[in-house]
Order: C-alpha cells, then structure tokens, then sequence
C-alpha cells in the first residue's frame, strides 16, 4: 500500500483519520494536498464551482457574505481542525457558492479534490460520520448567528461580541465589528459613542479597551 502523504501532520492533526485505518480513508489521506494560502487571499469566491474540501491545519479562514450595496456580514470562521459549511453543502448538492472565503492569515490546509471526496464518502463509515458531524455543528452556529441578527438588539450583540474577545483592550475597528455584527459601520460607531458616554469602553483608533465589563454584561444578559 503507499505511505500517506503527510503522515505527521495527519497524526498531529487528525489523528482519527490514521486509527480508523479504512482503506477509503487511507486513499483520501495518499490522494490530499498540502496547500498554503497567504493572508487576503481568497478560498473561494461567491458563484464558484465547488471543486476542494479543505481540512484546515493552520490560520483561519473567514466565510462571509456581501450585500449588493456592498456591506459585509461574517458567517463564521474556520480554524485549525475545521472544515467548511459551504463548501460541504456545495460538496453535496452541486451548487456555486453563495459566499465568499478569505484566509484571514496564513493557512495552512490538505486539500481533497471533489473526486475523492466523494469517493471516500461511498467508502468509509467513518468518513461520513466526520463530514456529518462537523457540517451540523456548524450549521447549529450559522442558525445561532441568524436568531441573533433577527431577535437581538444590535446592542446586546455588540456587548456579547466585546466580551468575547476576552481581553480589556480589543483591537478591531469598527469596520471589523460591523463586518462580524452584519450591520454598518456608523451603526457600530453610533452604539460605541453611547457605550463610551456611559464611562464602559474607552476609545481610540483601531482598538476598543473595556473598563465597564459587569455594565456589558448586564445589557447582552437583557435580550
């Protein structure tokens, strides 16, 4: 039989790949492609034709929509150990996307051409199980980030995303925010001048320093 491609990063990365030892498996591993992609560049762009599954490795691509007066909206990222949504719903019904991913750093990746892909979802139990359940879970946060764009105070949202970060100085402009929120940015800048009157952030270009985070939390806890 021939040796894996990459069989460290496999063991480093996906080592449930090296111990089903499925022969399905052990071809889509033989067949898969170390791939680099520099920061900006684009995965894929909307209306493409869906040919890779990727395997992320590395970095962190983010999939996002564009409306047609040109505002951005975050659907998710993809980090290491992940894969795409959109690209396995492409993958299995045959459609373009409809987004666009960007490597927001440097990734680092194996890419499976379409043939193999397929190929391995007829072949391994295993496989399948891995495809599945990483698309549901996804698609649980891509449902999540819906109900809260429909049922959630661009406030609240704004608070939670804040204190996600998980650091008393957040650098990301405002652009960044309403690109992540799906709304504009002087509505970003609007809501951040009111949270800066009430003394919870303090402001400065390109960064955000928290110093009211139990206010923050009280107002993403009210919706």
């Amino acid at each position: 039989m021939a040796t894996i491609n990459n069989q460290s990063l496999w063991q480093q990365h996906f080592p449930e790949f090296i111990t089903a030892n499925e022969a399905g498996l052990n071809s889509l591993m033989y067949a898969a492609k170390l791939v680099e992609l520099s920061a900006g560049q684009h995965v894929f762009y909307a209306g493409d034709a869906c040919e890779q599954y990727l395997l992320v490795l590395q970095g962190s691509v983010k999939a996002q929509i564009i409306s047609k007066n040109g505002r951005e909206m975050l659907l998710y990222r993809v980090g290491a150990g992940e894969t795409c949504v959109l690209t396995t719903s492409c993958l299995m019904s045959g459609d373009d996307y409809p987004a666009e991913g960007i490597a927001e750093n440097t990734v680092f990746a194996f890419s499976i051409s379409s043939h193999a892909f397929y190929r391995c979802m007829e072949q391994s139990a295993f496989f399948r199980e891995f495809v599945f359940k990483k698309f549901s879970a996804r698609l649980s946060s891509v449902i999540g980030l819906l109900e809260d764009v429909t049922f959630t105070a661009i406030d609240a949202r704004l608070s939670k995303t804040l204190l996600s970060e998980n650091k008393d100085t957040i650098s990301l402009t405002h652009q960044e925010l309403a690109t992540t929120l799906g709304t504009a940015r002087e509505v970003i800048s609007r809501h951040l001048k009111h949270f800066e009157s009430l003394g919870w952030v303090s402001l400065k270009r390109g960064t955000v320093t928290l110093l009211n985070t139990t206010a923050l939390m009280e107002l993403a806890k009210k919706y």
